[in-house]
């Protein structure tokens, strides 16, 4: 799942022609670029979304979110690193049918024999 997800200026600064920050996510600091919201500030929040700041959001509304997002779980899935990521998918379980679509033999027989 791909979020957009609120995060603190911590530093503004530019690297060729784009305008670059450090933003913080509530512990976990990224590089974002800042083109798109040039009116941000160092201190200000702004919503991100694939490395890119979209909206400048007040304070308020950013913990809030932060924390909704916290508690939901989703924040560690968008934090992991690559290799992380690849790991957890290693590990979960494999199916022939990732979106679900199809069940196990056992589970269609059982379903057939019900109808």
């Amino acid at each position: 799942m791909c979020l957009a997800i609120p995060g603190r200026v911590e530093e503004i600064s530019t690297e060729g022609l784009l305008r670059m920050g450090r933003v913080n996510f509530g512990g976990v600091v990224k590089r974002v670029c800042l083109d798109y919201v040039p009116e941000i500030a160092v201190g200000d929040y702004a919503i991100v979304h694939v490395g890119f700041a979209l909206s400048v959001i007040d304070e308020k509304t950013a913990l809030e979110t932060l924390e909704t997002f916290r508690q939901m779980g989703v924040l560690e899935d968008e934090f992991v690193t690559e290799e992380e990521a690849f790991a957890r998918a290693a590990a979960a379980p494999q199916s022939p049918c990732p979106d679900g679509s199809c069940a196990p033999e056992s589970e269609a027989a059982e379903a057939s024999t019900k109808v």
